[in-house]
């Protein structure tokens, strides 16, 4: 297990999982665009990196996991910088990493904080926390892809009933709607987050990022031509030599040794 620090946030290697935590709990864990930069920087090292299959994304503190754009540093110095390159956070305009990406929401999820955890592929959450898209209510909008990825989650009208009114949404009520997969104590936030990580990894990776690239791509799409199009992560995946090792390890009756390549 390895650590290393930033100045806004830390990631922490175990094993195969990258966790990535935002240090700000002073302001919520909002984001200014230093922030922003150092995150982008940590998911590009992240997809980059063979040895790390799984990324897991939570806030300092029981408080907040974002309270999204630091508003007060917006009004001091302006919006300049507000979405990095790769957008809020380094994730909400990031559309080529397949490798899958649970957010652990304790607290507060709001505004780019809630976009954050939309851009991940799986949500846990204690019982605490609430998400939102409160920017109509500053006179802003939900413009890091929350405008367009909660309506393909949960529903135009359920999405719409959030979004033009700015109300924030319980944990139960957002597992109701399925976008929480699990919710759970505080204390015990990060140890089922790592539960949800193992079990990704106890699969093939190349066919967990197969799997994520097609489902994304084709979301859009009609289902024949979904089903008819070509992904090249699959043609990775096919070439592999775990392709050859998953047949041949259940046909042993033993667990597969993954190599991810």
């Amino acid at each position: 297990m390895t650590t290393e620090s930033y100045e806004f946030i830390t990631t922490e290697r175990r094993g195969r999982v990258l966790i990535v935590t935002i240090e700000r709990p002073e302001v919520m864990n909002a984001l200014h665009p230093p922030a922003n930069e150092e995150l982008t920087r940590v998911w590009d090292e992240f997809a980059a990196d063979d040895e790390l299959w799984v990324g897991i994304l939570t806030g300092s503190g029981q408080r907040a996991f974002s309270a999204g754009n630091d508003l007060k540093y917006t009004a001091e110095h302006g919006s300049a910088g507000m979405l990095s390159q790769n957008g809020f956070g380094g994730l909400s305009h990031r559309f080529d990493l397949n490798k899958p990406l649970i957010a652990a929401v304790g607290g507060v999820a709001l505004g780019g904080g809630f976009e954050m955890a939309l851009a991940c592929d799986i949500i846990i959450a204690s019982g605490q926390a609430i998400f939102g898209l409160p920017e109509p209510r500053v006179g802003l909008a939900a413009l890091a892809g929350g405008i367009h990825r909660l309506p393909r989650q949960i529903g135009l009208k359920n999405a719409m009933g959030l979004m033009l009114t700015g109300r924030h949404l319980g944990a139960k009520e957002a597992e109701r709607l399925g976008l929480v997969q699990e919710i759970t104590k505080a204390d015990e936030l990060m140890e089922r987050a790592l539960s949800w990580a193992d079990d990704i990894i106890a699969c093939a990776p190349l066919s967990v990022r197969a799997t994520k690239e097609a489902a994304l791509g084709g979301l859009d799409q009609p289902l024949e031509e979904a089903m008819a199009k070509h992904f090249d992560a699959f043609t990775t995946l096919f070439g592999s030599d775990d392709f050859v090792e998953g047949p041949r390890a259940f046909a042993e009756k033993r667990k597969p040794e993954w190599k991810g390549h």
